[in-house]
């Protein structure tokens, strides 16, 4: 089970470097983070976007383009997410990085039923934080993409984070189903799809797992909580994966453990064809760099 992010890194140091696509890749932040995986030999980029921006950009890093870097040039926001798409899509790149443009465009490219690169089911976004003062990772799901999924589009997205806590090496993942309380409301509809996504669990739907719910963050998170509240199950005060009722407080929540908590963030989104980085055109190199090694421990061999 990975445990940090140095862990990831470790792993992703015994295999090959994978193809990557970085779709609008004139961005200083998404360039500094594909400069440094490639370095580390966890990549191998092929640029869409503004030529000339890209060059300058590069230079500046003291990272001048050479006859082997691949460069594909694109004009506006729409052509450089079509272009990097059906680059994954023909099979040349192995996971696909956003840069600078908007994560909307570039799904939208992803997603299309003609040109895209989704494998039919629901697919959803994952924040993996690394949070100093909690003792392993903590998934977050969907902060990024379904904006208020009903009990199937949660059932989905269940899934994807259980079956990708598990690619990680994690033989039985503890989920919680997020609400403000902890007790079956009728009027609180998140409350009625938790009891009903645990209910699945224990019938064996998700496969190997604990799934809690309906659970409260303090509960979920902290083991003291729990026990003064008399709430016993495996999963409190030990959560891997926190599945929030809707994308603001999935996105509430990954931003205050990054920001305010002082956490390490990564992102992706699961359920296309290959791994992708969505990560917000503001964020760090650094987070750009963790998205970028999660992706890369996902992807397959490089072709």
């Amino acid at each position: 089970m990975i445990n940090r992010f140095s862990q990831l890194k470790q792993l992703c140091s015994q295999s090959e470097p994978r193809t990557a696509v970085v779709a609008a890749a004139h961005d200083e932040h998404t360039l500094q983070a594909v400069f440094q995986a490639q370095s580390d030999g966890l990549i191998r980029p092929i640029l869409v976007g503004h030529r000339d921006e890209i060059s300058d950009i590069a230079r500046h890093l003291g990272h001048p383009l050479t006859a082997e870097d691949i460069l594909i040039p694109a004009e506006d926001d729409w052509d450089c997410a079509v272009k990097s798409v059906a680059l994954i899509r023909s099979g040349k790149g192995q996971m696909l990085i956003k840069g600078m443009l908007q994560t909307g465009v570039l799904l939208k490219a992803a997603v299309d039923s003609e040109s895209g690169i989704c494998t039919g089911g629901l697919m959803s976004h994952v924040a993996i934080l690394d949070v100093p003062s909690y003792h392993k990772l903590l998934f977050i799901t969907d902060g990024g993409m379904n904006i208020a999924p009903d009990l199937a589009q949660k059932r989905s997205i269940l899934k994807n984070a259980l079956d990708f806590c598990r690619f990680l090496g994690y033989e039985q993942p503890k989920a919680a189903v997020l609400c403000a309380v902890e007790s079956v409301n009728l009027h609180m509809q998140e409350t009625l799809d938790a009891a009903a996504l645990k209910a699945e669990a224990l019938d064996g739907a998700f496969g190997p797992c604990l799934v809690e719910g309906p659970i409260s963050l303090d509960l979920a998170t902290d083991p003291e909580a729990a026990a003064i509240k008399g709430y016993h199950s495996p999963v409190a005060g030990d959560a891997d994966i926190l599945l929030a009722p809707s994308i603001a407080a999935g996105n509430l929540l990954g931003k205050a453990l990054y920001g305010l908590a002082g956490g390490r963030m990564a992102g992706v989104v699961l359920g296309a064809s290959v791994p992708i980085t969505v990560n917000s055109r503001g964020a760090s190199p650094e987070e750009k760099y963790h998205s970028i090694l999660i992706c890369s421990t996902m992807s397959g061999p490089t072709a």
